[in-house]
């Protein structure tokens, strides 16, 4: 909204008090939507909260409340209502706002499932109406709910009949089968019942899908008997057995059992359909007599979605592709470089303000060096090729990201003179030089410590909620003391009381504190002394480690004196340790050089080493295993191609069944699963004497576990 803070500058206690706004936002909003029929914002608008607050979220991890928006569907069902509670959840889906996100979308898919092929998807409208959930047991209807909070809807049974496009029976079907769908008003029949309840003095909806909503949820179903409702059928519940084995036959069964099917859905061969078809539906979108607001896109393959399965909101196989809600043009004021805690120089487009879907947009982002250049970090074009110059009037392009982006550039208005923009090669906070390594996106500072913005950004880190987490010492008074000389690094920290005298003094007199505040700080350093040996990894902030890395690394070596040990060995990046830091699973060449470089580098280990001497470290202790299985407690390893499932799979199967999975061949290996094409890691095994299975055996290991 107008005003708001952009993410990436919010402090802790800024970013803590807008998750709470932001919660509190989006449930009135859902409410509004979900329960009342009633919104009070856009979908635009709701889409930027939902951003706004997932990128706070992924800025903040630490600070994501239980009562997060992204961990919630829909909203809780009305009082007045029965409940059902829904055999099959009936979840959200996640959204694409432009061809960019479409295409990670398509990645993913096809990076799960192990597959460079194109999978065929797919693509409907996407109906703005009110989901609908309808049980037919033996062919006859025997109960329909609203989605209501995905785990459980309202009771709208008798309304759902008086609906034409529900039948009531339906002949050929399985056993037990839940029709999803939208329920949703033409243009037409919207018009028409404004125009009658406006005669009789009655209430007038503000658009067909809030008439449609507030039409199905009435507690007296003669209501809804008078109402001009339709039905699209998309999807499927719980079913005793399947309906076919893609989704587009499913849809051709639902049409042949009798419910209404959209006409425009077709099977797209990959991307290049995908969009083609979302273009053509965009066309035809104000000619089609009811309202959508994106097309949604579906693996065809059912046996792949179910191989796919869901997050905890939902389904890794679907997404919904929006319309693109806002864009404006402007005049790009100045370009600014931001440097963040890993030294990232990060360019900021200064925009002259614009209102961009009732926000005034002032700032947006530029992503790195070559896209200012009009090319991608691969150096394929984007925007035609055109780069990005101060003073170029540009498209701006929110939808429902909670950043701007810049979307084109009118080159037909660029001022004389404009010149590229040279983007720094020196750090323009400390003057150090700023290098861009072999397949890095971004250029960083090679200052480390020196530079005061990376300092301040790794003294943040450190004290955040998942790191040492030190009550009273957040990211402003982080800043407040580096900026008096107080803290330079971590280890001030636990010098603060008795670098000034007894500190209480000094720190009780300055603003904000008072004796006791002051006191209180002092006390709770001393209690963060003691510290788990994964916490502290993770605190450090070295590049690429991050909260679930620096646990399996601190389980893997237990004490933080045998890490020390280990990566001092592993400093010439060969050898048994490098190889055993490698065979770390989740653990890879960057993540393994990042870690081995931080230790070797003389400041950043002084400064490490000055910090642990404050420090009690608490060992790891080894994860819980499940027992009962034939792997629980072995070492596996898994190399070559998997032919029924992918390494993903195999590997989260092999966890839960109790295994730890390595990376690479070691003494340590119980057993290693070659599929074709193992190589090296065979070789080894062999040598080594680790017993080696195919795949066709793990799968005989694991089946009916």
């Amino acid at each position: 909204m107008a005003g708001e803070t952009p993410v990436e500058q919010l402090s802790e206690r800024a970013a803590q008090h807008e998750l709470e706004r932001l919660a509190k936002a989006i449930a009135v909003a859902n409410a509004a939507y979900h329960t009342h029929d009633a919104p009070e914002i856009s979908d635009a608008e709701y889409d930027a909260l939902k951003q706004r607050n997932q990128a706070i979220e992924a800025r903040f991890p630490h600070l994501k409340r239980s009562d997060s928006p992204s961990d919630q569907v829909g909203a809780t069902p009305a009082e007045g209502f029965g409940k059902i509670r829904h055999a099959v959840r009936m979840l959200s889906l996640a959204n694409a706002f432009d061809e960019e996100d479409l295409r990670e979308f398509d990645d993913s898919v096809r990076r799960y499932l192990g597959v460079e092929a194109a999978i065929a998807y797919t693509a409907e409208p996407k109906i703005d109406g009110l989901s609908l959930s309808l049980r037919y047991e033996d062919g006859a209807l025997v109960s329909a709910a609203t989605r209501g909070d995905g785990e459980t809807g309202e009771n709208v049974t008798a309304n759902a009949r008086e609906v034409d496009d529900i039948p009531e029976r339906i002949e050929g079907a399985p056993e037990i089968l839940e029709v999803r769908g939208e329920v949703y008003m033409s243009h037409a029949d919207f018009e028409a019942l404004n125009a009658r309840q406006a005669e009789r003095g009655g209430r007038t909806f503000a658009n067909p899908r809030n008439a449609a909503a507030g039409s199905l949820r009435q507690l007296d179903a003669t209501i809804t008997r008078d109402r001009p409702l339709r039905f699209f059928a998309y999807g499927w519940g719980e079913v005793s057995t399947p309906l076919a084995e893609t989704q587009m036959e499913a849809i051709a069964r639902l049409e042949a059992l009798g419910f209404r099917t959209n006409p425009l859905t077709r099977l797209c061969a990959g991307l290049d359909q995908m969009l083609a078809h979302y273009r053509m539906i965009e066309e035809q979108r104000a000619t089609l007599g009811y309202d959508i607001d994106g097309v949604v896109y579906k693996v065809d393959d059912l046996a792949l979605q179910k191989r796919l399965g869901f997050r905890s909101t939902t389904p890794r196989w679907a997404i919904a592709h929006k319309f693109p809600a806002e864009l404006a043009w402007t005049r790009l004021l100045a370009i600014d470089i931001q440097v963040g805690r890993t030294g990232a120089l990060s360019p900021v487009a200064r925009l002259q303000p614009v209102t961009v879907g009732g926000v005034v947009v002032s700032n947006a982002t530029l992503h790195n060096e070559d896209y200012i250049a009009g090319r991608s970090n691969t150096g394929e074009e984007i925007r035609g090729g055109k780069d990005i110059r101060v003073g170029d009037w540009v498209q701006v392009y929110r939808a429902g990201d909670v950043i701007p982006k810049i979307a084109d550039v009118d080159l037909g208005k660029r001022p004389e003179g404009a010149e590229p923009f040279a983007f720094p090669d020196h750090c323009p906070e400390c003057g150090s030089a700023a290098i861009r390594e072999d397949g890095d996106a971004v250029r960083r500072c090679t200052g480390g410590l020196i530079c005061p913005a990376q300092a301040v950004e790794k003294l943040k880190h450190f004290v955040s909620r998942k790191a040492f987490d030190i009550e009273g010492l957040g990211a402003k008074q982080v800043e407040q003391f580096h900026r008096d000389g107080w803290i330079r690094e971590p280890a001030d920290i636990f010098h603060l009381q008795a670098r000034y005298g007894e500190g209480l003094q000094q720190l009780k007199n300055r603003e904000g504190w008072g004796e006791k505040s002051a006191q209180n700080l002092f006390e709770a350093i001393e209690e963060k002394r003691k510290i788990p040996f994964a916490r502290l990894l993770f605190a450090l902030g070295i590049r690429h480690v991050g909260e679930v890395a620096a646990r399996l690394i601190a389980q893997h070596y237990v004490t933080w004196d045998s890490f020390v040990s280990a990566m001092d060995e592993a400093r010439a990046l060969e050898g048994q340790a490098w190889e055993d830091l490698l065979a770390i699973d989740g653990v890879g060449q960057v993540l393994a050089t990042s870690l081995v470089t931080t230790f070797a580098q003389e400041a950043e280990r002084a400064s490490i080493e000055r910090l642990v001497r404050e420090l009690e470290i608490e060992p790891a202790e080894p994860p819980v295993r499940a027992e009962g299985s034939p792997v629980a407690g072995k070492t596996l390893v898994f190399t070559g191609t998997m032919e029924k499932m992918t390494r993903a799979e195999a590997k989260a199967r092999a966890e839960e069944l109790g295994a730890k999975v390595a990376g690479s061949v070691s003494a340590k290996t119980d057993l290693l699963i070659a599929g074709p094409g193992a190589g090296s890691k065979a070789k080894k095994a062999a040598e080594l004497g680790v017993a080696t299975i195919d795949e066709e055996g793990w799968l005989a290991m694991i089946e009916g576990l």
